[in-house]
């Protein structure tokens, strides 16, 4: 143990005087947490922006149904010319929403029967939905105004169309649909562990021996899986510093972002980001071994670098699936690293009470892995070529 922390005390001490190492190590795990909080406040004031502020509805041909043009004043919409070509207008982005009234509108309506408007949008602008939504809600509640109307004017009464009466029960917590909002938070926990340790696992491995100070360190009385144990536990350490610093920025972050403006609930208690924490640490241990594992394959620090850059995107992938597939967690699910504690994270953030058997199975199944890339790790390490770089 003695030999193994003099290399621990070694490695963490030169990654410290790295201004490179350390920067990047504490700088970046920030990254995440700013962008999820930058994207999180731009969704809150453009869904704001679109509920709050005056409708302006550009109308073609007003003329030909004034008494739905009423029916939106009345409803506090501002009405105003359409261009003369309104799904160019559209298109380019200039207007979120035209309504166009055809000239046989009014014919139809006299005849009671159904009279066609065309609502003019664009689906892919995720903007203007909101605007679009609150039009075409608009829309609906003259036609059920208009069509009670018709019915109490034949004698008949509305409710005789209704021949169900649906009653909408959410029971969904606020926390949970912060889960759905906040689906890609394991994404940036799980990046962060790929990516706090990264320069610390090259420059021990791949930059040492660029530089030529591996061969006189293996030179030493040391065992060689004490000498990489050493190098592991000083990527541990940067790599837990990095999880620790990402969580801790999300727990920090989401407090000062207006979700309940979107009908969101984020409370994230101490407690529950020492959990998260604690479910995602296993982690480092994969991370870290991996990263020393193929580091030692490659000739420098450049042709590492390049390598585990692309590492921390493999072990996320699955946890994107999250965003878009509801999936419920089951036990043989926590046998994959990373994707079993990213539905843990989750189950946390809804409020939801974890299963201990989940986390001791996910935990287990995550060091066991970690386990083998170390043992890998220790057995390429003992090779001769992979020293002196033949």
């Amino acid at each position: 143990m003695n030999r193994i922390q003099a290399v621990f005390q070694k490695e963490i001490l030169d990654s410290l005087r790295d201004k490179r190492t350390l920067r990047t190590s504490l700088l970046t795990p920030l990254l995440g947490p700013l962008i999820l909080v930058l994207l999180v406040t731009l969704q809150v004031k453009t869904f704001t922006r679109n509920t709050e502020q005056l409708l302006s509805l550009p109308i073609a041909q007003p003329q030909n149904a004034p008494h739905l043009v009423a029916f939106l004043r009345q409803a506090g919409v501002k009405v105003v010319p359409a261009p003369a070509d309104p799904e160019a207008a559209v298109r380019a982005g200039d207007l979120e929403v035209v309504l166009v009234i055809p000239a046989g509108y009014g014919k139809d309506f006299r005849a009671g029967q159904p009279a066609t408007i065309r609502i003019i949008s664009d689906r892919t602008r995720q903007t203007a939905q909101v605007t679009v939504g609150r039009v075409r809600e608009l829309v609906r509640q003259y036609s059920r105004q208009v069509g009670a109307l018709r019915l109490v004017a034949r004698g008949v009464s509305p409710t005789i169309i209704q021949a169900l009466a649906l009653e909408d029960v959410d029971v969904g917590t606020p926390q949970g649909r912060a889960a759905v909002f906040l689906g890609t938070m394991p994404y940036f926990i799980i990046f962060s562990a790929f990516l706090g340790g990264l320069y610390v696992a090259i420059d021990t491995t791949a930059g040492e021996r660029e530089r030529g100070s591996l061969e006189p360190l293996v030179i030493n009385p040391l065992a060689r899986w004490e000498l990489v144990l050493g190098k592991l536990g000083a990527t541990l350490v940067f790599t837990a510093v990095a999880m620790a610093e990402t969580v801790l920025a999300l727990g920090i972050t989401l407090n000062f972002v207006p979700l309940d403006e979107l009908g969101i609930q984020v409370q994230l208690s101490p407690l529950s980001l020492a959990l998260i924490f604690l479910v995602t640490l296993p982690i480092a241990l994969v991370a870290a071994a991996l990263q020393i594992l193929i580091a030692l394959f490659t000739r420098n620090f450049r042709e590492a670098l390049s390598y585990l850059q692309l590492l921390p995107l493999v072990p996320a992938l699955p946890g994107l699936l999250l965003v878009f597939l509801p999936i419920k967690a089951t036990w043989w699910m926590m046998l994959i690293p990373t994707f079993g504690q990213q539905l843990l994270i989750l189950q946390i953030i809804r409020g939801e009470l974890v299963n201990g058997f989940f986390i001791a199975l996910a935990t287990l199944a995550t060091l066991l892995v970690g386990g083998i890339f170390t043992g890998a790790a220790v057995w390429l390490f003992g090779q001769e070529e992979v020293i002196f770089g033949r």
